[in-house]
């Protein structure tokens, strides 16, 4: 029988070979000072690349301020776009298509990952009630309380996205991913426990999801709809976020998305959430690509969790068209031939996977080459 997640599939104006992409992964090994990426991150990409497979490479925050922890790539500065380069050329030459997920971490960052000093921004200030902050230092302390943006402020961190978008493109990327999930900004928008906001950008659904199609627009004006993505999480708990009831609101987000032609919808299964500060498998939760699939009419990315089986299973029965793979590529950097031998996959080390060198990043072994036929 032949395996569905080796079926090509057109997302925007791209053919993929295969249904495999590897997920947007924090690694904190950008350049110390800079945030720029450099010719190591550039090899650990190269490594994970395949012939019309998709790469969604890590959160880069969109403006100084933007980053949710220490060593992340940026995508706002010269030497930010002149090191991502590296890396799309490494994953071009493999024939690769990469995405790079545009992040602003809203009120998970931290004033020590300010060039300023200034504290975090977000909707409303209200500190996250869990979990740490992690500093320029690599050191965990506690969340500081955000200053609310003002109204005025929001055309601005618009453009900033749109702008990075243009910047991501300059740097040889496909397209990008725009990330309202996980708890971060976009995100801290759209829900009620982070967004108390009495203007425009708060109350209703209608204006709590108003940044976030804001956003999504001028990234899709200034790039092109079939080069944008967006990825979010209706049921996760990452980062102290959540929605009592999330559907109501994921429902018209979703719908007005809808209306865009954008080249994919990620999603973050509920049992995946928060998996990438320790294991986690949340019971007796829905499977987002089930509940979204009937409101999305364009290609559907899910991630979280996902074994070959599993995921084999969701593609064929038409739940998801594409299953984004986390930690596994990272310890597999030959993922997508692993699962079309059957081999066995190497398991990942926990400990390496934030900050540090080469270790845990590019000393993962490939699979020998299989014998001519």
């Amino acid at each position: 029988m032949t395996s569905k997640l080796f079926e090509p599939l057109k997302i925007g104006r791209y053919t993929l070979a295969h249904r495999i992409a590897m997920a947007p992964l924090t690694r904190m090994r950008a350049t110390k000072g800079t945030n720029a990426p450099n010719a190591l991150n550039a090899k650990y990409y190269g490594q994970r690349a395949t012939k019309g497979g998709l790469i969604i490479c890590e959160a880069s925050p969109v403006v100084d301020g933007g980053a949710a922890g220490p060593d992340v790539p940026g995508i706002f500065s010269d030497a930010q776009i002149k090191g991502w380069r590296l890396v799309t050329d490494a994953i071009h030459a493999k024939g690769g298509i990469a995405f790079l997920q545009l992040w602003h971490g809203g009120r998970i960052s931290h004033s020590s990952l300010n060039s300023k000093g200034a504290p975090p921004v977000a909707p409303s200030a209200v500190a996250p009630t869990q979990g740490m902050a992690m500093t320029a230092t690599f050191e965990p302390k506690p969340f500081e309380t955000p200053r609310a943006l003002e109204t005025a402020e929001i055309p601005a961190l618009v453009a900033a996205y749109a702008q990075a978008a243009k910047n991501a493109v300059a740097a040889g990327f496909d397209g990008v991913e725009i990330h309202g999930a996980n708890g971060y900004l976009l995100e801290q928008f759209l829900q009620t426990r982070t967004n108390q906001r009495a203007d425009a950008y708060g109350g209703s659904i209608e204006n709590r999801a108003r940044l976030m199609l804001e956003v999504t627009r001028a990234v899709a004006d200034a790039i092109g709809a079939d080069r944008t993505g967006i990825r979010l999480s209706p049921y996760g708990r990452a980062n102290d976020s959540g929605e009592a009831d999330p559907m109501p609101l994921y429902s018209h987000v979703i719908g007005e998305l809808n209306k865009m032609g954008l080249a994919y919808l990620h999603l973050i299964e509920p049992r995946a959430s928060g998996a990438g500060q320790r294991e986690v498998d949340h019971t007796d939760v829905p499977s987002g690509a089930e509940v979204v699939r009937p409101l999305w009419k364009g290609p559907l990315v899910t991630a979280g969790n996902f074994k070959a089986d599993g995921a084999e299973k969701m593609v064929a029965a038409g739940h998801a068209d594409i299953i984004a793979f986390g930690r596994y590529f990272i310890s597999n950097p030959d993922l997508p031939e692993r699962i079309r031998r059957g081999a066995e996959w190497t398991p990942y080390n926990r400990a390496t996977f934030y900050g540090g060198t080469e270790v845990g990043y590019t000393d993962y072994s490939a699979l020998e080459p299989a014998p001519a036929v």
